[in-house]
């Protein structure tokens, strides 16, 4: 089973992590989601992360409570409690988590700094190519090759 960091590094060359402040306009947050065609943000203060921001917080927390995007700041809708895997991570062990507490994005931190950010699409991309995998090889190895 692979861990985060094999998946991070197989990500990296066609992913930059984008991070908002908590105190830039939420109006600003959309504009780069939308900007880059993400769904969440990792919220950096003095490069740790002190938040989440997702289409979600968005939806519920400050559309469906009748505030304003371009006066309302991140971290008052923000994810404050934001769960976060270290690199060692296993894929197993990240699906679960992902599934118990209902997460899309997962960050991953080391020493307090973020190395990246895990989505669940991320992860069942490499289930499923190491399902395949354990398929080829079984079929091989029941075809005696």
């Amino acid at each position: 089973m692979k861990t985060v960091d094999e998946i991070l590094k197989s990500k990296a060359q066609h992913q930059t992590v984008y991070t908002i402040g908590p105190t830039e306009s939420v109006l600003a947050a959309l504009k780069l989601l939308a900007e880059k065609n993400i769904g969440a943000l990792p919220v950096v203060e003095d490069e740790r992360v002190v938040g989440i921001v997702s289409e979600r917080d968005y939806a519920r927390k400050l559309m469906l409570k009748g505030r304003s995007s371009p006066f309302t700041t991140v971290a008052e809708i923000m994810t404050a409690a934001v769960i976060t895997v270290e690199p060692k991570t296993k894929l197993d062990e990240c699906m679960q988590l992902m599934t118990d507490r209902h997460l899309r994005h997962l960050p991953v931190v080391s020493e307090g700094k973020l190395l990246g950010l895990l989505s669940i699409g991320d992860l069942v991309k490499e289930t499923i190519s190491e399902q395949a995998n354990l398929i080829s090889q079984l079929q091989q190895y029941i075809r005696g090759e």
